[in-house]
């Protein structure tokens, strides 16, 4: 891990592992790494040979959020106002939707933008002493990547408008929930288990995966009714999907998959790394 870049990007099988290394800031973002955040998030997307990342933080942090440091120094309005209109947005691309699936590994602090980074990706695995809070609300400090739009989408606008205003602590517990964290896990094991969720969803057909999970979120964020919905959950079935589908409809009529069993799916090695810590949690 080179200690003089700010974002690591690892790979390891078809998974994309995106780390944030500002430990002596607890990860908080500045400009520079908001704009590398973005480019290797941006890679990943455009690398057909990966299908899933994992967005984590180095050093026991996810993500403190944007570095005020950086805001405190500049006094000149116009500076302010170009870091905050990068059409991307200000922690990373949080401001569109991501092409491929995302899961989140939080550790220790997830606040004001770096949970609305947590909450730009699909999956959030939490571990049980994190902390999730818009701890900008104490400095006059506005939500502008995305976390009045994701949060009510995915909590419902009475919970959401209550973490917003009173910026208040959230635990793993409470997270988990409100549905807002999707798995609690032991202390030191955020990273690992983000792997394994990822993993679970890079081992199924990539093209019909996307498609459903793209008309999930037109559906959440888009759509101009029920209607509209359905008929663009129908029309975005292309050629290739419908292949996909017949290659699996053969796999199941030659007994992939009846009876619950998945035998005939090849299995991933699991790394030793990966072992030692499912024995360790075994333990706890």
């Amino acid at each position: 891990m080179p200690n003089d870049d700010s974002i690591v990007v690892e790979k390891e099988n078809n998974i994309t592992l995106i780390g944030i290394n500002r430990p002596k800031v607890r990860n908080a973002i500045d400009v520079a790494t908001g704009i590398k955040l973005a480019a290797a998030i941006a890679a990943f997307e455009s690398d057909p040979t990966t299908d899933v990342a994992v967005l984590h933080g180095f050093g026991g942090t996810f993500c403190s959020g944007y570095d005020l440091t950086e805001l405190a120094k500049s006094d000149d309005g116009d500076t302010v106002r170009s870091i905050i209109s990068n059409p991307e947005g200000v922690m990373g691309p949080t401001r569109r939707m991501i092409k491929k699936p995302m899961v989140c590994a939080i550790s220790g602090y997830c606040v004001a933008g770096g949970m609305e980074l947590a909450l730009m990706c699909d999956l959030r695995v939490m571990e049980e002493n994190a902390i999730l809070g818009f701890f900008n609300r104490r400095f006059g400090v506005p939500l502008i990547d995305g976390g009045t739009v994701r949060l009510p989408a995915l909590i419902g606008l009475s919970r959401a408008l209550d973490l917003m205003l009173t910026g208040r602590t959230v635990s793993a517990k409470e997270a988990h929930e409100i549905g807002l964290a999707n798995r609690v896990v032991a202390v030191g094991a955020g990273l690992g288990q983000a792997y394994n969720l990822a993993m679970s969803i890079a081992k199924y057909p990539q093209l019909c995966l996307r498609h459903d999970r793209n008309s999930a979120y037109y559906a959440a964020f888009s759509a101009q009714s029920f209607e509209d919905a359905m008929q663009r959950e129908l029309f975005t079935v292309s050629d290739e999907l419908l292949k996909e589908g017949k290659t699996g409809a053969t796999k199941f009529r030659a007994g992939v998959g009846r009876g619950g069993s998945f035998s005939g799916i090849k299995e991933r090695k699991i790394p030793d790394w990966e072992r030692k810590e499912m024995d360790f949690e075994s333990k706890l």
